[in-house]
């Protein structure tokens, strides 16, 4: 695809993934418009964190996918759309349900409503690997069943559904990518492996809930790139869902290790009740089965998670005032 040539638009763009999505649509050579909730303070998120001369070439909008007519507003002369607005913390789901099915499920529908209106050319839906729940089938694929364990999964079936509804009821073209565990530079603390970095470089004790969990976990720029590639792709990935991942499960206890081994130190984990989700609905085991994604979007991650780690944790050093200890309890 020629990005010189293509208006986009990123919600969540002041996000984790959706700064690294809107710095690579930059690079790439796409006019590129985002979408940052607004707050009171004028805050861009992550987008601050970019390098000054790729803001400068931001069109940047503030408002909310929960806002029918500002989404209208914002998708209106763009070609693609990146959806990434959402609420995604899992824990916080348990205590605002309500609020995850407003902005997830009610600010999806607002977006593929505009991008209708606006006849866009290709969607490119956000989902996550939270929403096949514990493993019945491993590695995972695109046909495992959907199986939400938290009230932040069902909230992304929902999205997903209707997602896929748009396509199949009003030609819509969207295509759904589906990453897996996403880690990098730029990541909250309240995200697993910035909390056992920034909690490491400061002493050997680490507080955390469950450490026998095995997630796949996916650099922050193989994601970028996977983005790039479902918009790139042709009419046959309409209508679609693509999982991003490596394959590589691992278990958070060996995350620590790693770690560890990194910064030249032998870490302990001291277990925190609060940092774990209710009994029935810990996701135990998630790993991806990427298949289609290489062979429809010729897409593969290229980042391990050492390398990554070790990328993490130099941003994570960098940026300690960032991560503060009051931020470890969630």
């Amino acid at each position: 695809m020629n990005w010189s040539e293509k208006r986009v638009l990123v919600t969540g763009a002041g996000g984790f993934i959706g700064s690294h999505l809107t710095d690579a649509l930059v690079r790439a050579g796409a006019r590129t418009r985002t979408l940052v909730r607004y707050d009171s303070r004028g805050s861009w998120g992550h987008l601050a964190d970019l390098e000054a001369d790729v803001r400068g070439q931001l069109e940047m909008l503030a408002g909310d996918v929960r806002d029918r007519d500002r989404t209208l507003e914002a998708v209106r002369g763009c070609d693609v759309v990146f959806h990434l607005a959402a609420l995604i913390a899992i824990p916080y789901s348990y205590r605002a349900v309500a609020s995850y099915l407003a902005t997830n499920v009610e600010g999806t529908f607002n977006v593929l409503e505009a991008c209708r209106q606006a006849q866009v050319g290709r969607l490119v839906h956000t989902s996550t690997s939270e929403v096949y729940g514990t493993a019945q089938i491993c590695p995972i694929d695109e046909r495992h069943p959907l199986h939400a364990q938290s009230p932040y999964a069902a909230s992304k079936v929902g999205a997903d559904q209707l997602a896929g509804s748009y396509h199949a009821s009003f030609g819509l073209s969207v295509v759904t990518v589906r990453p897996f565990n996403n880690f990098g530079p730029r990541q909250s603390a309240r995200a697993v492996i910035p909390t056992i970095i920034s909690q490491a470089l400061s002493r050997d004790e680490i507080e955390l809930g469950a450490t026998d969990p095995v997630r796949d976990f996916l650099y922050v720029g193989d994601t970028a790139r996977g983005f790039l590639a479902a918009a790139a792709a042709g009419p046959d990935a309409e209508g679609e869902v693509f999982n991003l991942g490596t394959g590589r499960g691992v278990t958070i206890g060996q995350v620590v290790e790693e770690v560890g081994r990194q910064l030249g130190r032998t870490l302990h984990v001291r277990s925190s009740g609060e940092r774990q989700r209710p009994a029935n609905s810990e996701v135990m085991r998630l790993i991806c089965s990427a298949d289609k994604a290489g062979q429809r979007l010729g897409w593969q991650s290229e980042i391990g998670l050492e390398e990554g780690l070790a990328r993490t944790i130099r941003w994570i050093d960098a940026h300690r005032a960032d991560y503060r200890p009051d931020q470890y309890t969630v």
